[in-house]
């Protein structure tokens, strides 16, 4: 029910609100405000940015899945590096629904401000105001810190390179309905995420511990995983930071939701924890609580066509098969520390007459499954790899926390101990590729360590420093916004 528009393009730039109420009266009652805060999670979770585009690019750009269709439309160009600044299906599309999300949550932040002389009796309760305005504005600034964040991965230089000088994007604070502020420079990738932080740690501050009472039907185990609470903001500043390597405040941040010693359980807040088993993980409704935030969708409310991510990873008849899993030379499945008898590999991966693919996604049409944003494994993975960096190879705690990701699949995998801080890193990020695989992760890891985009089959590798490596900025932004530049 949100009713701006984004910032990026003059064509969406419609001061006209989108919906059934006019923008003097959508505030009027808790129920409007709230149907907002839905619309913001849905500009936020739409099929060609983080319900599913985002987590397939993030993945098909490494080697470790082999381009099947050579479809054009899905993600062919993300995983041969022939991205350009009009390619539409991706470099356009995404920039522009992350943008047009940006927007929403700053013209939803800017209308809690304007209309604060509302929120009385007898429309709204004696503690609206005090209490629940202040968490919708941690669930915007929230949605804004994400979309941010995950823009920073594809069309800027890592923090690594430069310790952040490098340009990074517009940043759009302000709620536009017009086109009138389109020019804006670019920021630098530190002041993006200086913005970033400061947007999550308003958001640890005022979002609720946890969802206690449904919220229009939705029961709180649900609101849990598909809702941002306090866990949420503190998980997504773990990866943030791990972004700017930037390990000892990993370490402080995932203090606040992660014990001294097994089993590995949030005290406060909802008590994420890793969950036993990893298939019922993403067995649906994929709501244990090890999920973080996992954008969710209905029959009526799909990610769309060819977004979803069972379409792109499953085989027929669920998906489409678009990817199939790499296992030649490189390839994770090659790869002699992913045991034949994880859990990881007898649940999610499968063979159709020889070739292998991943079956995380198991929901055919409509493609109901939710798209995972951040998991607690991961968390707890970050947590390993700060601790060596900071620590050495010896620390006992970062060997637990590894442990407890890798044997939960992989009983008999259990690591004893690392003659260097090197191996003990190489071991999470190995850890992190095979436990995270097709959930978007593996560009974020390369990218944060400013290391190559590895090659596959005929498709060479990106080294950092080749024009390629970040994707260019689009054709539609450089003609509406005057003050930006090309990458």
């Amino acid at each position: 029910m949100a009713f701006g528009s984004s910032s990026c393009q003059k064509d969406l730039l419609d001061p006209v609100p989108k919906t059934l109420f006019s923008d003097q009266v959508v505030f009027d009652t808790p129920a409007r405000i709230e149907l907002q805060m839905d619309g913001l999670y849905s500009y936020v979770k739409t099929g060609s940015f983080l319900g599913g585009r985002y987590q397939v690019y993030g993945d098909v750009r490494a080697n470790d899945f082999v381009n099947r269709t050579s479809n054009a439309v899905t993600a062919l160009s993300v995983w041969n590096h022939t991205v350009t600044e009009t390619s539409q299906n991706d470099v356009i599309n995404l920039w522009t629904s992350a943008y047009a999300a940006i927007n929403q949550a700053n013209v939803f932040l800017a209308g809690l401000d304007a209309n604060s002389a509302k929120f009385v009796a007898p429309v709204f309760a004696a503690d609206f105001a005090a209490k629940k305005v202040p968490n919708y504005q941690g669930e915007a600034r929230f949605l804004r810190a994400l979309c941010y964040y995950s823009l920073l991965q594809l069309y800027a230089r890592p923090y690594a390179d430069g310790n952040g000088s490098k340009p990074g994007l517009p940043l759009r604070l302000l709620a536009e309905t017009n086109a009138l502020n389109n020019d804006l420079a670019r920021s630098s990738v530190a002041e993006v995420y200086a913005q970033i932080l400061s947007d999550l740690d308003f958001a640890e501050q005022n979002l609720p511990l946890s969802y206690t009472a449904a919220v229009q039907s939705v029961p709180a185990t649900t609101l849990n995983v598909t809702r941002a609470h306090r866990n949420t903001a503190i998980a997504l500043k773990t990866r943030v930071y791990l972004s700017m390597a930037k390990y000892a405040d990993v370490i402080r941040e995932a203090d606040k939701i992660v014990p001294a010693a097994a089993p590995f359980t949030a005290a406060t807040g909802v008590p994420n924890s890793l969950n036993a088993s990893i298939a019922a993980v993403f067995a649906p409704p994929q709501e244990t609580t090890e999920s973080i935030l996992s954008f969710p969708f209905t029959a009526q409310n799909t990610p769309g066509t060819q977004n979803q991510l069972a379409y792109y990873f499953s085989p027929g008849p669920i998906g489409n098969g678009e990817y199939g899993l790499n296992t030649g030379a490189g390839g994770i499945l090659s790869n002699p520390a992913w045991a034949a008898t994880d859990a990881r590999r007898t649940n999610f991966v499968t063979v159709v007459n020889s070739e292998s693919f991943l079956k995380k996604y198991a929901t055919g049409s409509p493609y109901t499954d939710k798209a995972p944003v951040i998991r607690y494994a991961e968390v707890l993975l970050s947590l390993a790899e700060a601790r060596f960096r900071t620590a050495g190879p010896t620390d006992a705690r970062a060997l637990a926390l590894l442990n407890a990701v890798r044997t939960r699949s992989n009983p008999a995998g259990a690591y004893a101990a690392f003659a260097s801080t090197t191996e003990a890193v190489d071991a999470v990020l190995l850890e992190r590729r095979i436990e995270f695989l097709g959930e978007g992760i593996r560009n974020i890891d390369i990218m944060r360590l400013n290391a190559t985009i590895p090659g596959k089959g005929t498709v060479s590798a990106v080294a950092p420093d080749n024009p390629l490596y970040v994707w260019p900025i689009p054709a539609t932004e450089l003609a509406t916004n005057r003050a930006m530049t090309r990458n």
